[in-house]
């Protein structure tokens, strides 16, 4: 599954933690990702994913955002990773919470 391999290559270069899911406590800075959409050309599969900084204050989850982009970016070393492209990334904050949080979008295309 590409989550699987997305979750373990994040958990490799980041030092904050990564979930597939928002935990039920807040825990400082980590980073939250989900699948948004999935399409498939000529039998490749490609991916939709959001991925949420989260930080205790809105420069902290700026400067996670940028480690974030990095991290992502360097899918394109993996063997099963064949395209990876930056579609969005802005301001995310939840007015509800007041969690402080950069969303960046990426297509990924993979094997």
């Amino acid at each position: 599954m590409i989550e699987i391999i997305i979750k373990n290559h994040l958990d490799l270069k980041l030092d904050e933690p990564v979930f597939t899911e928002k935990p039920s406590t807040s825990l400082g800075n980590y980073v939250v990702f989900e699948k948004t959409g999935g399409r498939e050309t000529n039998h490749l599969p490609s991916a939709t994913f959001a991925f949420q900084s989260y930080g205790k204050s809105l420069y902290e989850a700026i400067v996670l955002n940028k480690k974030v982009k990095e991290a992502v970016k360097s899918l394109i070393e993996l063997n099963e990773i064949r395209g990876v492209s930056l579609n969005s990334d802005y301001n995310f904050t939840d007015t509800t919470t007041k969690e402080y949080r950069y969303q960046a979008v990426f297509d990924i295309k993979y094997y």
